[in-house]
């Protein structure tokens, strides 16, 4: 895991420039920082810039851009298969590096050979010998790389701050992302493409970007998600399939060379892989929670009787106002952005932590609810899949009355038909977005859009929140989280061949008995306890924003003199704050404004 940054084009960067870069870079790799520059034979520019965390084979050797023949590459991530991919090229290595295994395997097989490897990746690889760049990002998106053109060429990086400082100047705020986060919430952030500069966007997950003699780029998809089959395989086979390779998945994800904390909830999906870890592996797990004193977001039971049943390690990691504005700013500075949602200030929290007990590694449960079900409104298109199957339909009914509808607080997701009348439905999506774009200076007016990926309602969600709503958010900003602390952050369920695998289950077998995620929980009995697979409650690292901030304390700096009131109108904020009880979608909006204030004042 590292810091990658360079540029492309016709005019040589400066000296200063890119010294200040490398050492702006420091968080991401603060075992080595190095540099390489390159006159391509058409006469252009080309730098590589790398910060390393060292993970995998500690020894300076591995240090980057690593070279291999006419190869040279700058790489953040980690080839999880390395051992495999390097007993098939039988080359002799000099390393023990997964990134000497993944550029030999360039070498060797051309683009085609990102098919056989498994793992997390954005790098950049120039050839000497013909003067192409190719940039690349792994499948998922789980490493970030940014790109932004001018007229000079192409500039490249891991962070925003990066570009920004190859540049040598400013980036220009993009308000319209900006009303897009405030009005629409964290779901639309990547339904465009747009980011919060104008200007700059993410190389596509799944994809490598050439740049070739004259700044000629051509973009390719090496793969494209399989659109899920459903193939109507049984129930018990794909309780067989599922834990068959997500232990497999853990396996390869313990693969280190520094030693691995866990992310841990009280829920089964971080549970699977703490469980696999300890029950199958024999891993000595140490695992870090949030606790907090708001019984919605409560977990502390199921954590103690975890930490009992498996023998764990743990820490828990307490919430609190003290300094919650200063912090806030800080980590919105090394975000480059506003924080998506108030989860990841307590995950910052979570990481902070993890850091602090020595560790360079930790791993979490993200995806779990997009691959095997797990939000509410899955339970209602769960509903509407089996409405043809009477007696499916009324005992799954009966289940979810007793068991979920207690606990949902969005007016729409009460009404178990809500699909079943109209499966179009998404007003539940973007909740009191009319409401928030009235609180705004100007018109703002943004539908909902979902692409087509399945032909079935539940998979379609679960697939547009995996692909264009819930997980990118969560990897942009375990991302950040995590490397402010030099910390690596890894994601089991974000495997090529479970994922390829959970698109043959069929939608009707994803819910049981009124719970999501039956076939997790089925594939998980007897490796992890049996009373966190029963537990229904959802939960996950989450907090109302009251718990970090007073908003009566607060009051006079949130309505202070502020660029954001060019956006947002003050008398909507003040009738907020005078508010009693937020609202969920209130509270949101809240933690969205002062996200947006600080933003614009540190970064616009």
């Amino acid at each position: 895991m590292c810091g990658i940054a360079g540029y492309a084009g016709s005019s040589p960067l400066s000296e200063d420039r890119l010294e200040r870069t490398l050492a702006l870079m420091r968080h991401r790799g603060p075992d080595d920082q190095s540099r390489r520059s390159f006159r391509t034979p058409d006469g252009r520019f080309v730098e590589l810039l790398h910060a390393r965390l060292s993970i995998i084979d500690l020894d300076p050797r591995s240090n980057q851009p690593f070279q291999l023949g006419s190869k040279w590459m700058a790489y953040n991530g980690e080839l999880y298969n390395y051992l495999e991919v390097r007993r098939e090229l039988g080359a002799a290595p000099r390393t023990a590096s997964d990134t000497e295994v993944l550029l030999a395997a360039l070498a060797d097989g051309g683009w085609g050979a990102l098919d056989r490897c498994e793992g997390m990746w954005a790098f950049a690889c120039y050839d000497e010998s013909d003067g192409v760049l190719g940039l690349s990002r792994d499948r998922f998106g789980e490493k970030p790389l940014y790109l932004f053109r001018d007229g000079s060429g192409l500039y490249f990086g891991s962070e925003v701050k990066f570009i920004a400082s190859l540049l040598g100047r400013p980036l220009e705020v993009d308000e319209q992302h900006l009303r897009r986060y405030l009005v629409n919430g964290y779901k639309s952030l990547y339904k465009t493409g747009a980011t919060f500069f104008r200007g700059v966007r993410e190389l596509p997950p799944g994809s490598y970007l050439e740049v070739g003699p004259g700044g000629l780029e051509q973009m390719h998809r090496y793969w494209s998600p399989p659109r899920p089959s459903a193939n109507g395989i049984e129930y018990q086979d794909a309780v067989e399939g599922v834990r068959e390779r997500l232990l497999r998945a853990v396996e390869l994800r313990l693969r280190a060379d520094v030693p691995l904390a866990f992310c841990m909830s009280g829920g089964v999906d971080s549970m699977s892989l703490i469980s696999i870890a300890r029950n199958v592996f024999d891993y000595d797990v140490h695992g870090f929670t949030i606790v907090n004193e708001d019984e919605r977001y409560d977990e502390q039971d199921m954590v103690d009787y975890a930490k009992e049943q498996l023998g764990l390690r743990h820490t828990a990691i307490a919430t609190d106002t003290r300094d919650f504005l200063p912090r806030l700013r800080a980590l919105v500075r090394m975000h480059d952005a506003p924080l998506y949602t108030i989860s990841y200030y307590a995950h910052w929290l979570l990481m902070e932590s993890i850091h602090e007990h020595g560790y360079r590694v930790s791993v979490s449960g993200t995806a779990a609810d997009e691959l095997f079900s797990g939000y509410y409104d899955h339970h209602l298109a769960y509903l509407y899949e089996v409405r043809d199957e009477p007696e499916l339909y009324q005992r799954s009914l009966e289940a979810w009355q007793r068991h979920v509808q207690p606990i949902v607080r969005n007016p729409y997701l009460q009404d178990p038909n809500y699909f079943v009348e109209d499966p179009s439905r998404r007003q539940h999506i973007y909740l009191d977005a009319d409401e928030f774009a009235s609180y705004l200076q100007g018109s703002f007016d943004e539908p909902f859009v979902e692409e087509d990926l399945a032909d079935s309602l539940l998979l379609t969600r679960m697939r547009n929140e995996l692909f264009h709503e819930a997980v990118p958010v969560i990897l942009h900003e375990d991302d950040l989280n995590a490397m402010s602390f030099s910390i690596e952050n890894r994601s089991p369920f974000l495997d090529r061949e479970l994922f390829e695998f959970a698109g043959t289950i069929p939608p009707r077998h994803l819910v049981q008995r009124g719970m999501a995620k039956a076939v997790l929980r089925d594939a998980m009995r007897g490796i992890v306890p049996e009373r966190i697979i029963e537990n229904r409650r959802k939960v996950g690292f989450n907090a109302p924003i009251r718990a970090f901030l007073d908003t009566a304390e607060s009051r006079d700096e949130l309505l202070a003199d502020s660029p954001v009131f060019d956006l947002v109108r003050r008398d909507a904020v003040e009738r907020i704050l005078d508010l009693g009880e937020l609202p969920n979608s209130k509270s949101k909006f809240l933690f969205n404004f002062v996200n947006t204030k600080l933003f614009l004042e540190e970064l616009g």
